[in-house]
């Protein structure tokens, strides 16, 4: 930690308050008509973000808009005649309001007239509730024409408080849950589509994306760090119409600020944090827009991340064993090929290196767990990508296409625990231990249980995605998109089990799928107050794989340990959305969603299994418009048929596998609601109950787990309930902006697997925050506490899954931590 404080110091003592770029002229070709068609082309045209703030706009009879000029003046152009204006947020947003009344502009000045950053200031905090564009619709629908649950998470929200990635999202948004094995670990679900613990061959249940680029097949969160992010959308529910295969639970679709090639700039971020009970930690990120001529920019985006551990080892004198190192960086060159044609090429890259695990032993002291190893991981994530974009009239055109490697390893104890039962923790060893006599011939076993066993695991996926897409953004009462997609995954992991000084490869599994897509979507204004969508999306995928690290006999068989087949399938939508009355909207929908099957290791062979799918049927109403009403609410109620249901559990050998359990059913309520009694202050409230049974098991899982099928229960590792909620209060102290904001989040119980082995419970935990930054655009100083109760909790029950039950174990909450950050924008 010495070097990080050399580092802090530099960066909070970098540089002034450098004067604003001047406005630059660029070209337009924007066409006239509807608001909801011409606002998309102007905002690509000018690469800013534009919202607005109230839906009933969205049908105003706005100007076209063509020849060089700067975006103030394009907009005013636009919008004349329409008595509206627009209102700049920051330095790549903009907001379109009403104008006020004649009254309000006659009210006598102030005194003191507030300078123009705290105007803009308090505009950033009313855009928090603008209309919403449903961006991933893609179709640029508005929120007001949307049937389904959306939510909106601002780039600068996410990161006030300091950058957490997907920590960020979690806190913020009661139905999405996670897994917590580690950073670039961890499994996201989404509205109760659970399906395991640990990563293994079945693919995600939630689709993420980097603006339209996939960004994992069958790989786990890769937890980015959302540094430079515009916003964060969140569609609930299945999605695969639009996005295919992997998005049972919905999506989360990250979109990042894009290049701007007219406004140069360059922003810092340093902080510096303390954990009760553990090591300090600190983080440092840079970021730069750099324009080059008037045409093309290049932004660029870097940070260093290193959060303290706080779980000592007594068995080997280790204290604060799990420290956390975060590296990565992220660049895009935007090019303007001309004729209206726009080029992005694009990179990500960032390394995750955990030094030790941060789970605990339940019956030991507080925050101790007694290990043999150092169960370190690894994840390392890159990505190259190519995006062209072209608009023209009322068309947009985009390929995405990308190329991802994504490579994890991971080590835990698979000790038997004696050593670490000396203190009363840990957990006794039966069916759940790995059979050792089976691995190493007896002449080499020693017959000692404080002699270390190791499991490394090795999983490397590469993919190419490609998708070309044709749209209509939403205008004139029709939107609608037709695309073809392309993705070609290869996931392989591979295992080596290690008993004191003896070493033996353990079978692994490749899988490759290449998958071809069509699909189509439209929404349409049926009559006045009404909207219809519907879709259809066809694939044909091809699936083939094999056992690595088997006998030589074995491989001889072929049958034994490869497999190959393809499927085709078929995945409808429809919704309605209705609007009785002036501030009330009421929908239905349906929905499919569905997972392609794969092998997984089952002894010395492979096991097949089936493709998933998921069919919910959903109903909800809203209640108000964001930034316009005082109050507004959301509610909604789902019921889903989750068939074939693939799962991973612990075989009767120790290791884990993947199998289809059977068919299952899940019936989720959330809703959500905001209180804004002034521009200045918002109270947010955000609930989901989830309920789930695993009700027609599969008769092939019933002898691995010797019990009956009411024992199986719920679906795994999605509380029954939470609960969310939040205050947020931003005003004017002399001459700096002035923002605070805290959050509790209560996570109910759940149970962490399926089968005696993985069946322990877990959650049932109240986790908070306090966050303020006295500041203004220039530069601000933040400071950030969090677990203000310094709660222990239950996050995830998993520590290693070789011993059985996993009784002993528990991950705790981060203990306390305060952290106090600077940041300088130029």
């Amino acid at each position: 930690m010495r070097g990080w404080g050399s580092s802090l110091l530099a960066l909070a003592l970098v540089g002034l308050p450098a004067q604003a770029a001047a406005a630059e002229e660029r070209a337009f070709n924007v066409s006239g008509g509807a608001l909801s068609a011409a606002l998309p082309q102007l905002s690509r045209q000018a690469g800013i973000s534009i919202s607005v703030a109230d839906g009933r706009l969205w049908q105003a009879d706005v100007r076209p808009v063509r020849g060089r000029m700067d975006i103030e003046d394009a907009l005013k152009r636009m919008l004349a005649g329409t008595g509206t204006r627009a209102v700049r947020v920051n330095g790549t947003s903009w907001r379109i309001e009403r104008r006020p009344s004649p009254s309000r502009l006659a009210r006598p000045a102030p005194r003191r007239p507030a300078p123009p950053a705290r105007v803009q200031t308090q505009d950033i905090v009313a855009a928090e509730q603008d209309e919403i564009v449903v961006t991933a619709s893609k179709t640029d629908l508005p929120y007001s024409r949307f049937a389904g649950v959306a939510t909106r998470l601002d780039g600068d929200e996410l990161a006030f408080g300091g950058e957490r990635g997907t920590e960020s999202i979690l806190s913020r948004v009661a139905t999405v849950s996670s897994t917590h094995l580690g950073s670039g670990r961890n499994k996201l679900f989404i509205r109760g589509i659970a399906d395991s613990s640990f990563t293994g061959p079945t693919q995600a249940t939630v689709g993420q994306y980097l603006g339209d680029i996939r960004l994992s097949y069958n790989a786990p969160d890769p937890d980015l760090r959302l540094y430079d992010i515009d916003s964060v959308e969140i569609l609930e529910g299945p999605q695969g119409t639009l996005y295919g295969a992997g998005s049972l639970g919905g999506i989360i679709r990250t979109i990042p600020k894009a290049p701007d090639p007219h406004d140069p700039s360059v922003q810092a971020i340093a902080g510096f944090s303390l954990t009760q009970h553990g090591d300090p930690g600190g983080d440092i990120a840079a970021i730069a827009n750099v324009p080059v001529s008037d045409r093309h920019a290049l932004r660029l985006v870097g940070y260093m991340i290193s959060d303290g551990g706080y779980i000592d080892n007594p068995l080997t004198g280790q204290r604060d064993v799990n420290r956390v190192h975060v590296r990565g960086g992220r660049g895009t060159f935007r090019f303007d090929a001309g004729g209206d044609w726009t080029v992005d090429l694009g990179g990500v890259y960032q390394a995750i290196i955990s030094d030790d695990a941060q789970y605990a032993d339940k019956d030991g002291p507080p925050l101790t767990r007694r290990s043999m190893i150092d169960q370190n991981a690894t994840a390392r994530y890159g990505m190259g990508s190519i995006v062209v974009m072209k608009d023209w009239d009322d068309l947009h055109f985009q390929s995405s296409n990308a190329y991802i490697d994504h490579r994890l390893f991971e080590r835990f104890d698979a000790s038997v625990p004696s050593a670490r039962s000396a203190s009363g923790g840990g957990a006794d060893v039966t069916a759940g231990a790995i059979d050792v006599e089976r691995l190493f011939a007896p002449a080499q076993i020693v017959p000692m249980n404080d002699v270390p066993r190791v499991l490394d695991q090795h999983n490397k996926t590469r993919m190419f995605v490609s998708e070309n897409r044709l749209s209509r953004p939403y205008h004139d009462g029709l939107g609608w998109v037709i695309g073809a997609s392309f993705i070609d995954n290869r996931a392989r992991q591979d295992r080596e089990y290690a008993y004191g000084s003896l070493r033996a490869i353990l079978p692994g599994v490749t899988n490759r799928i290449t998958e071809f897509t069509g699909y189509a979507e439209a929404t349409v204004e049926v009559m006045p107050d009404l909207m219809a969508s519907g879709g259809l999306r066809l694939s044909h995928a091809k699936l083939d794989g094999g056992a690595e690290g088997v006998s030589f006999a074995l491989a001889e068989a072929n049958r034994a340990t490869t497999a190959s087949r393809t499927e085709t399938d078929l995945l409808p939508s429809f919704s309605l959305l209705a609007t009785p009355l002036d501030n009330i909207r009421l929908y239905a929908r349906y929905q499919e969603g569905f997972r392609p099957g794969g092998l997984a290791v089952d002894g010395n062979f492979v096991r097949r299994f089936l493709n998933d799918q998921v069919r919910t049927w959903e109903a909800g109403m809203r209640f108000g418009d964001k930034g316009k009403s005082l109050l507004d609410a959301s509610i909604s109620v789902s019921y889903s048929r989750w068939r074939n249901i693939q799962a991973d559990f612990i075989d009767s050998n120790g290791f884990p596998t993947t199998a289809n359990i059977g068919d299952g059913r899940i019936t989720s309520l959330s809703g959500a609601v905001a209180l804004r009694p002034s521009s200045a202050l918002t109270f947010e409230l955000g609930a989901v109950y989830n309920h789930s049974k695993v009700d027609d098991l599969s008769p092939q899982i019933l002898p691995v787990f010797d019990l009956a099928p009411a024992r199986l229960g719920r679906i795994p590792n999605v509380a029954s309930h939470a609960v969310r909620g939040s205050v947020s209060y931003a005003t004017v102290i002399g001459d700096e902006d002035f923002r605070v904001n805290g959050w509790a989040n209560y996570i109910g119980p759940s149970r962490l697997g399926i089968g005696p082995v993985l069946g322990e419970r877990q959650g049932d935990y109240v986790d908070t925050g306090l966050a303020l930054r006295v500041g203004n655009e220039r530069r601000g100083l933040s400071l950030t506490l969090t677990n203000l109760f310094d709660s222990r909790g239950n996050r995830f029950s998993l520590g290693t899954p070789f011993v059985e039950g996993n009784e002993g174990f528990l991950t705790p909450l981060r203990p306390r931590t305060l952290r106090i950050a600077v940041d300088v924008a130029y």
